[in-house]
């Protein structure tokens, strides 16, 4: 299946103009090429381009084509689907690959964005010490068009729950922490019983017991409820999570380390992030959550992630040691969170790299549209951290103003978006996204490591 592909165009009055100023060249007339963007997308550990008629980034791409439309621009979007938990060079050596075969042979600017490992992915890429497998490294041509990295909730410093995924106990959790999540985004409530099953493995998992049958009960139920088609493509799917899982062992902190002494970021190149967190607990003050029996299992399973991915080890903190992430959260939430904050699956302080342009509270999933709310929008897991579309469009807003703020060389104030509606501008007086006041749009942010 071909990488997905979206295109916002111009309003039509912008279109119309362009096409009436034409051009002479060698005696004939030719009109203008309107420069396209392109912005590569690239999914996480639990990310997939489409799978079960389910589209992972659907609402994150609408988010950015209503934006550069609304700077009269053309951007064509591409999903890169990358296996989910092959290793970071054979990921990143495909999206090299998509980009190359669909970047065009224009200048115009090239976005990549990366959420959870896809963030990885992107450095890689486009880091000038790369050195990709098979031809992949003859298919960076295209670098030399790159404006800008956005990494969203990526474990730049590694997680503690890929370390637990590594075991035989926790690959089997993952497995079923995958079905989970197709089934509910898909469905919205998947089986009570097989959920119950799966905060049951979770709880033995962690006391040092486990039941192999108990795990695999849950996954075939997951798989059951959803149709004939999507259930073999969730199968397959799985299926390649047990034969590839380069990924989970790359991910853990104490493997970072070969990670960062090998890569090296690419010069005048912006680099900016986002990071989440979501209360540890709090949803079991979450009353909302609880008043259905989904709910009840959904926060149960979460805090259960949470409560592996919050285990750090004095010595791979999964952060710097030089203080220079905590002082970028702290200098944009207003306050520092608890060392042990996490999103469920990478910790707070691990997300941070280069310009940090938003912080707050979001799960892992919520930040790329899977939060509860009108539109489609269907809920990952009860975390308790409130997201809502006011904070999601504040979160997009950023991006696509760091995009263009990367394009201009550093400067954001040509690259401010246009005027949002009045439910939007005034997010911020309400309480909604106070806490994201003081990130900064400089061009270019400095490496958190």
């Amino acid at each position: 299946m071909p990488p997905l592909l979206h295109a916002a165009r111009l309003p039509w009055p912008q279109a119309r103009a362009a096409m009436e100023m034409p051009r002479r060249a060698g005696g004939h007339v030719t009109f203008p090429r309107v420069q396209k963007t392109r912005v590569y997308l690239s999914p996480g550990m639990f990310g997939f381009a489409t799978l079960a008629s389910l589209e992972y980034f659907e609402h994150f791409i609408r988010a950015i084509e209503e934006r550069f439309r609304d700077r009269g621009r053309i951007v064509e979007i591409h999903v890169c689907e990358v296996h989910p938990t092959a290793s970071i060079l054979r990921r990143a050596a495909k999206l090299a690959r998509l980009v190359d075969e669909s970047a065009g042979d224009d200048d115009g600017p090239i976005h990549i964005v990366g959420h959870s490992t896809g963030g990885l992915d992107a450095r890689l890429v486009a880091s000038p010490t790369a050195r990709l497998p098979g031809n992949a490294h003859r298919r960076l041509g295209w670098t030399s068009r790159l404006r800008s990295v956005t990494t969203i909730n990526t474990p730049h410093f590694g997680t503690p729950l890929a370390a637990f995924f590594a075991t035989v106990s926790g690959q089997r959790l993952l497995y079923a922490v995958t079905a989970l999540t197709v089934a509910g985004l898909k469905l919205g409530a998947p089986p009570l019983a097989a959920a119950s099953a799966l905060v049951a493995a979770f709880g033995r998992a962690q006391l040092g017991f486990f039941e192999i049958e108990l795990i695999d009960r849950a996954v075939e139920s997951f798989i059951r409820v959803l149709d004939d088609a999507s259930s073999r493509e969730l199968r397959a799917w799985l299926k390649l999570l047990r034969d590839d899982q380069g990924a989970i062992v790359q991910l853990m902190p104490e493997a970072m380390d070969l990670l960062h002494a090998g890569l090296e970021d690419r010069a005048g190149l912006r680099y900016q992030s986002v990071a989440t967190y979501a209360p540890r607990n709090a949803v079991r003050d979450w009353v909302s959550a609880l008043r259905s029996p989904w709910g009840a299992m959904s926060a149960a399973i979460f805090t259960a992630l949470s409560n592996i991915t919050a285990r750090l080890n004095e010595h791979y903190p999964c952060r710097s040691h030089d203080g220079s992430i905590e002082q970028k959260l702290a200098r944009v939430l207003g306050e520092l969170p608890p060392p042990d904050a996490n999103d469920g699956v990478v910790p707070l302080a691990s997300q941070v790299w280069g310009e940090l342009i938003w912080a707050g509270k979001a799960d892992h999933l919520d930040i790329v549209g899977h939060f509860p709310g009108k539109g489609g929008h269907i809920d990952w897991l009860a975390s308790g951290a409130r997201f809502n579309r006011l904070r999601f469009d504040a979160v997009l807003d950023r991006i696509v103003t760091g995009m263009v703020a990367g394009e201009q060389g550093g400067l954001a104030e040509h690259a401010a978006a246009p005027p949002r509606p009045l439910a939007d501008a005034h997010a911020s007086e309400r309480g909604v996204d106070l806490e994201q006041s003081g990130a900064s749009t400089s061009a270019r942010g400095e490496p958190a490591a």
